[in-house]
């Protein structure tokens, strides 16, 4: 008796035998070296997250929470030097200002100085991390998020209930921005950077060093970097002895921005971390029905392959 082509299909195409995705192939085929390239994020920059999509650019304010922590953000100003005015923009957002910043602070604390070149460094980081070519709309849009990062001021919260304590300030405190060549283009150039003299002196003291092919293999999912970043500066500390506990709610509190249902947010989170894990497979968690179950684990980047400097003196403006 013959058979439809559909009844013999699903018995000879099976799953594992379709091609991968772009994002699977990066995760599945590309090895973790041994002695790897390294980045880094400021700790208390992986305990807290920016926006993963754009909240609009007339949102002025953004606020995260992470147990008795909360960050918020504040959108600014730069002075184009096309018009000679102040340009309002919007907050930075996605997985572009988280990249741009894992490459400055290795560029900072590689050539233990707050200021930076960035056309040369920057283009390549681009190239190596997204896997694209590092000219045209891919280099404009991680400037543009540069840019939006540059003008956004930070600010850190904490309370007991009793007293607050709040700590504010600006990532960098000086920014040259060129217009153009091509008038069509709309995104200022940023040239030079100064990172801020008291972030710059926290960087060296707080600094959570990345391997930067993970980095790159988690290009595409600001979630993703975020929690790489977490799992990074958290699972070191962990009492050996004792597993630590987030239940859900905290966790969609400090990772579940657009997710207004906890059964949405769960699934997404989960298969998150299964990505997350192939590009750090020393991590140890376990989630269940009341949240993530975190273990003690070594730090992604062995210390023997990465030194801190000292802290320096702070460095003189560039005028």
């Amino acid at each position: 008796m013959l058979k439809h082509i559909s009844e013999i299909l699903p018995a000879i195409v099976k799953p594992e035998m379709k091609p991968l995705t772009p994002i699977q192939h990066r995760l599945e085929t590309m090895p973790i070296e041994e002695d790897p390239d390294i980045v880094y994020q400021h700790s208390v920059l992986c305990q807290t997250t920016m926006p993963y999509r754009n909240p609009g650019d007339d949102t002025r304010f953004w606020v995260r929470k992470n147990g008795r922590v909360k960050l918020w953000l504040e959108a600014g100003h730069l002075l184009d030097p096309a018009t000679d005015t102040p340009v309002q923009l919007g907050l930075p957002y996605g997985p572009k200002p988280r990249l741009v910043l894992y490459h400055l602070h290795a560029e900072a604390i590689r050539n233990t100085s707050p200021y930076i070149e960035l056309e040369d460094s920057l283009t390549a980081f681009v190239k190596r991390t997204l896997g694209l070519d590092k000219g045209g709309r891919t280099i404009r849009s991680v400037k543009e998020q540069l840019n939006r990062l540059a003008a956004t001021r930070f600010a850190l919260g904490m309370s007991d209930g009793v007293r607050a304590t709040t700590v504010q300030g600006v990532v960098f405190n000086r920014i040259e921005l060129w217009t153009p060549q091509d008038e069509r283009q709309r995104t200022l150039w940023p040239t030079t950077i100064q990172f801020s003299h008291d972030y710059f002196d926290s960087l060296f003291r707080h600094a959570v060093p990345l391997v930067e092919e993970a980095v790159a293999r988690l290009s595409h999912s600001a979630m993703g970097l975020d929690l790489y970043t977490w799992l990074a500066e958290r699972l070191h500390r962990v009492n050996p002895r004792k597993p630590a506990l987030v239940p859900w709610v905290s966790l969609k509190e400090q990772f579940g921005e657009g997710y207004h249902r906890m059964v949405d947010f769960r699934r997404v989170f989960v298969r998150t971390l299964k990505r997350v894990k192939k590009v750090y497979p020393k991590a140890q968690f376990a989630a269940d029905g009341r949240g993530l179950w975190l273990r003690n684990s070594p730090t992604p980047v062995p210390p023997r392959y990465h030194q801190i400097p000292a802290p320096i003196p702070a460095v003189p403006d560039r005028i």
